[in-house]
């Protein structure tokens, strides 16, 4: 499965409704945001089964951002049961990102 794209009007309800999701805090102009697309698509498709993978445009959703306490991007956060769990900055790597979820999965 492909990243999902969440709005602020979406967000806790993708949260709520799967057991393991990773969001993407991002922008359009944001060169590492933009470095870790590719990484987050093959994220999305290596743990399909486990989690779900879901992007959100800081610019457009700004409630989501200031809710989560977004204070740079990228930002991802993982919630396991509706509860944050991790928060990583930057640019990472998908093996990082993938031992993470994968702790939680099953």
């Amino acid at each position: 499965m492909a990243t999902i794209t969440a709005t602020d009007s979406t967000l806790d309800q993708i949260i709520r409704d799967n057991r393991v999701v990773l969001v993407d805090f991002w922008a359009p102009w944001c060169g590492p945001c933009r470095m870790m697309g590719p990484i987050l698509d093959q994220l999305a498709r290596e743990v399909e089964n486990e989690a779900v993978i879901a992007k959100i445009n800081v610019d457009e959703n700004p409630f989501a951002a200031v809710r989560h306490q977004i204070r740079g991007i990228p930002t991802m956060k993982l919630f396991v049961g509706g509860i944050e769990i991790a928060t990583f900055v930057g640019v990472q790597p998908l093996q990082k990102l993938k031992s993470a979820i994968l702790q939680y999965a099953g």
